[in-house]
């Protein structure tokens, strides 16, 4: 039997907005493990959790950058946020975006590329020198159409083209590219905002799919009702799931009357012919990656020789 501590508790209260007795009692009947917690509590009918963000626990910035019909998003680490409002950092941000832009989104390949007389890496590890944190280059990613536009949005922007959240939208179009990049960065915007899993239900996981069917299914097997009133009542959960999650069946954010396929369609008059987004890209921060917690005054008195 695991042992259930106050910080798993904390995480999936967090993660579920549940309350604390119950979360405890979801732990302990599925043996720690969070997912199946989760899971627990919703059959329950005690929370309506299904998306599950990584928790934001790195510092640095995301970069993006876009020209014409392709667009780069970078994430460089740093331990603080101090970092972040530093002048060098960002430029070096900025910097390894330019690089992305030109050399693709691989990290080993941006971080061979050459600025100058130096590679991207040895301009990392001289800004780790001058500015005394450790950084990393820990991911990038980009999007290309053959005619149309890539257009960016970053929320919480420190400087422009880097800021906390960043995200870019391609669409495949002939029509007018200046209408094309208004409507790219509102569709960029309401990515940030709303944070869709894909574009469709073809680009989900399946066994993220398959898991919400089962929740669903097993929610109402325990309420008592019959098989073939479950299935119908699986499916519509399944759409309902799925205008949450699929960035085309979203309510769009600037017209929540519309869905985002019913305002792209829309827009094609604007823009003078068929619209497809050919593909999204959204970057948090620090998503995924857990933040040693530390005691400062411990680590000042270890310092110092004292116990």
């Amino acid at each position: 039997m695991a042992t259930i501590t106050a910080a798993m508790v904390k995480e999936l209260r967090e993660s579920t907005g549940a309350g604390m007795m119950d979360c405890k009692a979801a732990l302990t009947e599925t043996d720690g493990d969070m997912q199946a917690a989760q899971d627990w509590l919703r059959k329950k009918g005690i929370t309506k959790a299904a998306k599950k963000a990584g928790r934001v626990a790195a510092e640095g910035l995301i970069g993006a950058l876009t020209s014409g019909t392709k667009g780069v998003l970078v994430e460089v680490n740093s331990e603080t946020d101090f970092v972040a409002r530093n002048e060098q950092f960002q430029g070096l941000v900025k910097m390894i975006a330019q690089v992305a832009l030109h050399h693709g989104a691989d990290v080993e390949t941006i971080k061979a590329a050459k600025i100058g007389e130096v590679t991207v890496e040895r301009a990392i590890s001289d800004a780790i020198a001058t500015i005394g944190e450790n950084m990393t280059l820990r991911r990038a990613a980009s999007l290309e159409v053959s005619k149309g536009v890539v257009s960016s949005y970053v929320h919480n922007a420190v400087v422009e083209g880097a800021g906390k959240i960043g995200v870019i939208v391609a669409l495949e179009s002939a029509g007018k590219a200046d209408e094309l990049a208004l409507l790219g960065r509102q569709l960029a915007m309401h990515v940030a905002a709303a944070k869709p899993l894909a574009l469709d239900p073809t680009g989900l996981d399946p066994e993220a799919v398959k898991r919400e069917k089962d929740v669903l299914a097993d929610k109402y097997r325990q309420a008592g009702k019959p098989e073939n009133v479950i299935e119908k009542i699986v499916d519509s959960g399944l759409k309902t799931y799925y205008k949450e999650v699929c960035l085309l069946d979203q309510a769009f954010i600037h017209d929540s009357g519309k869905s985002v396929a019913q305002a792209v369609k829309e827009a094609e008059g604007k823009v003078g012919g068929p619209i497809k987004i050919a593909g999204f890209v959204s970057y948090a921060l620090g998503e995924g990656i857990e933040k040693q917690e530390s005691d400062f005054a411990a680590e000042v008195a270890a310092a110092s020789g004292k116990k």
